[in-house]
């Protein structure tokens, strides 16, 4: 009889905790591309925001740094002050970055800060129970607006474009989306090389989707990504 070995885990193919479906995975995957391609894996901390966001803490190979939520920006930026030489990245959700996160990441962006920000959005408040956020579109049914977001609650923030106002001549600022995850980690590169070589504040938003609270099957998710990307217009922000 031969006997039976057990299996060995390999990291590398282990499962993601997020949602079935989540657009989290497949930013996080193609942000780990871009840093394997610039081969600079030992020079990265990634700052991790709390909510659906905080389930990357051991996604990646990297020195990891979960904080308080909103305060991802400011912690990564007080962190490239003491270490100048490492690449600094503020990962989080649409919340964390436009709502209790929004001061630091203005203040951040006016004073050119060489960090990378990716915020992801998916128009609402995931982990939490699918509540309305700032980037949440008129009509939109979430769990605190079931009857459709109100106008007196605005349009839906345009975060990068807000930036953009404030931000230097220098700092890089985009909008991608999963549904192009080749230029999606294209994007990721630019502004990590943003960082690395123009030592200036680069930020992108990610389109992303949430089969779970949207209550959407794989067909309808992609369909709402669609428009998505017509209200929120993907490429560089200048």
């Amino acid at each position: 009889m031969h006997s039976i070995m057990p299996k060995v885990w390999d990291e590398s193919t282990k499962p993601h905790l997020f949602c079935p479906g989540c657009g989290h995975g497949t930013a996080l995957k193609h942000l780990g591309y871009a840093i394997d391609d610039l081969d600079i894996q030992k020079h990265t901390t990634l700052g991790i925001d709390i909510g659906c966001s905080l389930l990357a803490w051991d996604f990646f190979n990297l020195d990891t740094v979960q904080t308080h939520h909103g305060r991802t920006t400011s912690v990564m930026v007080g962190y490239k002050k003491v270490k100048p030489n490492r690449i600094a990245i503020a990962y989080m959700g649409d919340g964390g970055g436009y709502a209790i996160g929004l001061q630091a990441m203005i203040h951040a962006a006016y004073r050119n800060e060489p960090i990378t920000v990716i915020v992801i959005n998916n128009e609402l408040y995931g982990m939490t129970g699918g509540q309305m956020s700032p980037t949440t579109p008129l009509g939109m049914i979430t769990s605190t607006s079931p009857k459709g977001k109100d106008k007196k609650f605005g349009l839906g923030l345009f975060g990068p474009e807000l930036l953009r106002q404030v931000a230097s001549p220098d700092a890089f600022i985009a909008r991608a989306s999963i549904s192009n995850p080749i230029k999606l980690k294209s994007v990721f590169t630019e502004a990590l090389m943003h960082q690395q070589n123009n030592k200036s504040f680069s930020m992108i938003e990610v389109l992303s989707i949430c089969p779970t609270n949207w209550k959407t099957n794989a067909k309808m998710s992609l369909e709402k990504l669609k428009e998505m990307e017509a209200f929120y217009t993907i490429g560089e922000v200048k």
